[in-house]
């Protein structure tokens, strides 16, 4: 590849929609390590449990929610 593909605006794009996907999957692959670890306690069966269906679904949103707050903290103090 040449340096000039390398400052083509769709080079470019590409890029940063596959570095945008790969921090998409990164943050869910932390969540559900996460989650799971907080949540799931007995054997793992065919369904979850509702209190285990409660608490991943909370922890989600609490994760999410704290992971948005930090991004903003961290943008706005630029």
């Amino acid at each position: 590849m040449d340096a000039a593909a390398l400052n083509d605006p769709r080079f470019k794009a590409l890029v940063e929609e596959e570095r945008t996907k790969a921090l998409a999957n990164e943050f869910v692959a932390k969540m559900t390590d996460v989650c799971w670890d907080k949540c799931i306690t007995g054997s793992i069966g065919s369904s979850f449990s509702r209190s285990e269906a409660s608490c991943l679904s909370n922890c989600a949103k609490r994760y999410a929610e704290l992971k948005m707050l930090t991004m903003q903290k961290l943008t706005s103090g630029r």
